[in-house]
């Protein structure tokens, strides 16, 4: 007999008190994961989530439990779990809380919550998912998008090595690099060599050595009066790199290499291979940046 056969159907999702949480919630946890939901009437985003929440407890038929408690009528609870703000919402399991979040969530990402909770989730493919996500929204420039599946992968996995390299390039992309080197402070060891990590270093590596205004306009200027100044041409590159515009450092590289493949022992084509590595592997930057550098090597 499952877990899900002990309970009446009737019994799924429930409104819960202070006086009744330790029967709903944490001894029925012992038995199978129960959902609370903090909530009050007043909450417009509470009216969004509850249903859809109860919708997905629905579907898992049996295998999770959803308890809604009013925060107004029954403010014990809500204040022993430090509940800040409505909706919150707490997983329970063994008697304990395991996971939880605050705020309305799409369908998706309840459902990715619920299946978690049940273990009926391929973590490692949902992670994956979400990754690849949010790195297409950090290259399209949407980095609100980005952060928000880079957090929920974390969620999922907070040691996955391309999440957290990833988190750091929102940092980075936002000029907060104190944020993104405290995030690549918590990429476990054995990962440190991961490419997607590796990236997000080189990148911070650059923009810790970014120029000022003033010493970009310089070189600026040095191109624009000489453009076969080979030199001053890719300390540009550099520059523009540093602040983050990677395209047109490789752009500046590329105009180098066109004239003259192996300059200075080849160092610009050895910064375009360390620029492709920061702007990641599956990029459009460096997918495009390796067929314009084959085609050099090759004609």
């Amino acid at each position: 007999m499952t877990n899900e056969d002990n309970f009446d159907p009737n019994e799924l999702i429930k409104d819960g008190s202070d006086a009744t949480f330790m029967a709903d919630v944490v001894e029925a946890s012992k038995t199978v994961p129960v959902i609370v939901d903090f909530w009050a009437p007043w909450c417009g985003p509470c009216r969004q989530l509850g249903p859809a929440l109860e919708k997905v407890v629905q579907k898992a038929a049996g295998k999770v439990r959803m308890v809604k408690i009013n925060v107004d009528e029954n403010p014990g609870i809500s204040g022993q779990l430090q509940v800040r703000s409505i909706p919150a919402v707490f997983a329970f399991k063994d008697g304990k809380p395991v996971d939880g979040f605050a705020g309305a969530l799409p369908t998706s990402q309840l459902q990715s919550f619920v299946d978690k909770l049940t273990g009926d989730m391929d973590v490692d493919k949902e992670v994956q998912q979400l990754v690849d996500r949010a790195n297409k929204s950090l290259e399209l420039g949407d980095m609100g998008g980005a952060a928000q599946d880079f957090a929920a992968a974390l969620g999922l996995n907070d040691k996955s090595p391309q999440a957290l390299a990833g988190m750091a390039r929102v940092y980075l992309a936002n000029s907060d690099l104190q944020g993104a080197k405290s995030v690549l402070a918590m990429v476990a060891e054995e990962d440190l060599n991961d490419a997607s990590v590796k990236g997000a270093q080189q990148a911070l590596e650059l923009a810790q050595n970014a120029p000022s205004d003033d010493e970009l306009g310089s070189l600026l200027d040095a191109v624009k009066n000489n453009p076969t100044d080979w030199q001053a041409r890719y300390a540009l590159a550099e520059a523009l790199s540093g602040t983050g515009k990677i395209e047109a450092a490789i752009e500046e590289l590329f105009v180098i290499l066109e004239a003259d493949l192996n300059w200075n022992d080849q160092a610009a084509r050895k910064m375009l291979l360390k620029l492709f590595d920061v702007a990641g592997a599956t990029s459009e930057v460096t997918a495009s940046g390796r067929r314009r550098l084959s085609s050099l090597l090759f004609n």
